[in-house]
C-alpha cells in the first residue's frame, strides 16, 4: 500500500490509546473502580464504562484531527521521517 511506517504506527497508537480508558482489560480499572464506589455503592463496570466513553471518543477525535493536521501540512513525525499517503 505504499504508506510509511511511521504512519502506520501513528494510527495504531491513537487507536489504541483511545480505548484504553474503556477496555475492561485495563489494569488499572479495579483500581479507577474503588474510587469510584467511595461515592457511588452501585457503580460497576459498565457505570465507568458508561461515563469513559464520551471522553475516549473526544481522545480519539482530536488525535485523529491531529494526525491529519500533520499529514496534510507536511510536518514530519521524526527525523528524516516523511509522511506521504
Amino acid at each position: 500500500m505504499d504508506y510509511q511506517p511511521a504512519f502506520i504506527q501513528a494510527a495504531y497508537r491513537i487507536a489504541d490509546s483511545s480505548t484504553n480508558i474503556i477496555t475492561p482489560m485495563n489494569p488499572y480499572i479495579i483500581i479507577v473502580l474503588s474510587f469510584m464506589r467511595e461515592y457511588d455503592k452501585k457503580a460497576g463496570i459498565g457505570t465507568l464504562i458508561a461515563l469513559m466513553l464520551p471522553y475516549s471518543i473526544c481522545f480519539l477525535l482530536t488525535w485523529i484531527v491531529l494526525l491529519l493536521l500533520f499529514v496534510f501540512l507536511g510536518i514530519p513525525f521524526g527525523l528524516g521521517v516523511e509522511i506521504y499517503l
